[in-house]
């Protein structure tokens, strides 16, 4: 790109599958150099109260903010027209750097103190984010692809999982998609954006924890027991495929909350087989449809949907792979605001049971 980041196609169409047609488009806007950007924007701070790493990167506030139509940064650069993140006429499936990462390779700068206290440990915000277009079309979703596009972009997921996990500092990966105005997206392109952290996430470094009480304790798999207690009793089950279920878990937090996990013991998308990985496109579409059918009001349904890895080099024996798909729609044009209870105490309260969410999404299978 003209600024110096990275960007990678992901074809599934001639002329270019077949190589027939080489692209050789050229980024051509004046954009100063991302080292320049991006160098001292971002650093994490550790919490001493939590023991959590928290992300500062002032540079994010300005980023791009739901642009008319004709500027659209993620459709195809036509001659004459707005000049976008993808410099070619047209595309299949594209990854590229954000322009306005969290966390960077070329974020400079040496591990320190905040005001010289060492209860305030900071360092700066080594690693990588990517933004992941999941067609050249500007409206839609994961769940409006075509099964071979899907599939494109589940390749596309396990091939940057691996590249991510060789990045130096990079300690987990994250794919994930934002989905409606009600979650906070900034863009309605269809995309998805993958995070290379610095750090164990939070949620993984307790559901770690736990899976390792369970493992001293019974000698078994944390996440196994929970898949075959929930396959089991089937009431929150919502569909099941030859490689894959989903359900509904026993304590979901959210008012629509779905987790699709793989049958097999994996810890990431990269251990997936081909019949695992096509199984899951059928699988995945599938609830998606359901997932936008839930409310009888034909709007889709805002949600965010995340696949759960194992880190990089920590856990990887504990850690199984699954989806999480969560809405904060609790009804037709009524949002689940995170207010005191869950904000300030991290004490969930569901406006609904689990069982009636997974009621509901079996009841609305195509």
């Amino acid at each position: 790109m003209a600024d110096g980041r990275e960007l990678i196609y992901f074809d599934d169409t001639e002329p270019w599958l077949s190589g027939e047609r080489a692209r050789d488009a050229v980024d051509h806007r004046p954009l100063p150099p991302a080292d320049e950007v991006v160098r001292g924007g971002s650093q994490v701070r550790y919490d001493p109260l939590t023991g959590d790493w928290i992300a500062m990167a002032s540079h994010r506030n300005d980023r791009t903010l739901m642009p008319p139509p004709d500027q659209d940064p993620l459709a195809p650069t036509v001659p004459g027209g707005f000049p976008t993140e993808i410099p070619d006429d047209s595309y299949d499936v594209v990854v590229f750097e954000n322009r306005f990462p969290s966390f960077s390779t070329r974020v400079g700068g040496e591990p320190g103190l905040v005001d010289g206290e060492e209860l305030w440990p900071v360092r700066p915000g080594t690693g990588r984010t990517e933004v992941i277009c999941f067609t050249s079309e500007a409206t839609g979703s994961f769940g409006t692809l075509d099964p071979r596009r899907a599939r494109t972009v589940v390749e596309a997921w396990v091939d940057r999982t691996e590249g991510l996990a060789r990045v130096p500092g990079v300690e987990q990966v994250f794919c994930f998609e934002n989905r409606g105005r009600e979650i906070g997206v900034t863009l309605p392109h269809p995309h998805g954006q993958i995070y290379g952290y610095p750090f164990v996430t939070p949620r993984t470094a307790t559901v770690l924890r736990r899976a390792a009480e369970h493992r001293a304790a019974t000698g078994r798999n944390l996440f196994r027991d929970v898949l075959d207690a929930e396959r089991r009793a089937g009431t929150r089950v919502v569909l099941e495929t030859e490689h894959w279920t989903a359900y509904v878990p026993a304590a979901a937090r959210w008012p629509v909350e779905v987790h699709l996990a793989p049958h097999r013991d994996v810890p990431d998308l990269p251990a997936l087989d081909d019949a695992e990985r096509a199984d899951l496109v059928t699988a995945y579409l599938d609830l998606l449809g359901r997932l936008d059918r839930y409310y009888p009001d034909d709007r889709p349904l805002p949600y965010i949907a995340g696949w759960h890895q194992a880190p990089v080099r920590t856990g990887r024996e504990e850690f199984r792979l699954h989806l999480q798909v969560f809405s904060v729609l609790r009804g037709p044009g009524k949002v689940k605001y995170l207010a005191g209870s869950e904000s300030a105490m991290a004490a969930w309260i569901n406006d609904t049971t689990p069982e009636r969410i997974a009621a509901r999404l079996r009841e609305v299978a195509a």
